[in-house]
């Protein structure tokens, strides 16, 4: 039998198991994906623990998961984009990616160029369109000078390549670790903590134009300090503070279409996006891969290889 990352209750890292399951069977207008690497998000920990019970209530068992890369091994009765043997990237919206075998609704997958790493493909959904979005939010372009905190995260780490893809200067909150790999892809890097908001004037002496929160803690208050005009701060963790303060709590949600994918996959293939990969786990080990997760110091991306 497969095997899948299930949960019979909320709580913490330690209710995940891998288990035995039946094998999925794909509606008409579905695929059979085998998996090949699937990301793990920061969301995905919230809802295990219940803390978004009213908007995202869990049905158990429950599995985790929508990012995934893989291999068609099997269509359904009205599919006919896709065909057995076919390789591909997309989301599911059932959480159900952590696993060996995934159903996916046929206009949720994009063609995998072979240039695209399984890992990289596996980890791009999420992070990707909500980097997008973050873009799209603060409406950078040519001559904006933009903060991005947690710049080297898996949505920061997106982002700041996406902002300097539209001609963006950069300037990326992250530590000392990550500023050389800040630094060769085009971004002014700028240690956090204690003293940000005099490194940030020191760094960008003619002013900011627009911040992206991808951390939280605080990074709102600093974007006003800045004087960073509201409709051009977009926090995507700091919901209490962008709702105190007026400033955008934009997700992906603008952006979570196999259309924007698309195009990040081909930024991906033709080598101009990187989607740094912080480590792989297998399958079996995907209670160690949520604690490096929640750790918050990954640069880029953690994947689970079923």
């Amino acid at each position: 039998m497969p095997q899948a990352v299930r949960f019979d209750e909320y709580g913490d890292i330690d209710v995940l198991e891998v288990r035995d399951v039946p094998r999925p069977r794909p509606a008409a207008g579905e695929v059979l994906v085998r998996v090949r690497a699937a990301g793990i998000n920061p969301g995905e920990n919230v809802i295990r623990t219940g803390a978004l019970h009213e908007s995202w209530p869990a049905t158990f068992p429950s599995g985790q998961g929508s990012d995934l890369a893989g291999v068609v091994t099997e269509i359904g009765s009205a599919v006919r984009t896709w065909s057995v043997g076919d390789e591909v990237i997309g989301w599911v919206d059932t959480r159900a990616s952590h696993a060996e075998l995934v159903a996916v609704p046929a206009g949720q997958l994009v063609p995998r160029d072979a240039a695209v790493p399984w890992e990289a493909g596996g980890a791009l959904f999420v992070a990707g369109a909500t980097a997008h979005a973050n873009v799209r939010a603060v409406g950078a372009g040519p001559g904006d000078t933009v903060v991005v905190a947690g710049a080297a995260g898996g949505v920061g780490s997106l982002t700041v390549q996406l902002l300097r893809r539209a001609g963006a200067t950069v300037i990326g909150l992250a530590s000392e670790a990550n500023h050389a790999w800040l630094r060769d892809h085009g971004v002014v890097p700028v240690t956090y903590g204690d003293g940000v908001l005099d490194r940030v004037r020191a760094a960008a002496p003619e002013g900011v134009d627009a911040f992206v929160d991808n951390f939280g803690d605080g990074y709102v208050e600093l974007a006003l300090e800045l004087g960073v005009a509201k409709d051009r701060i977009n926090t995507i963790i700091d919901f209490a503070g962008a709702a105190g303060t007026g400033v955008k709590s934009e997700g992906m949600a603008g952006s979570a279409n196999a259309e924007v994918l698309a195009e990040l996959t081909k930024l991906v293939a033709a080598g101009d996006l990187d989607v740094p990969i912080a480590a792989s786990y297998p399958l079996a080990e995907v209670r160690t891969a949520y604690r490096h997760l929640m750790r918050r110091r990954a640069r880029g991306k953690i994947v689970l290889i079923p």
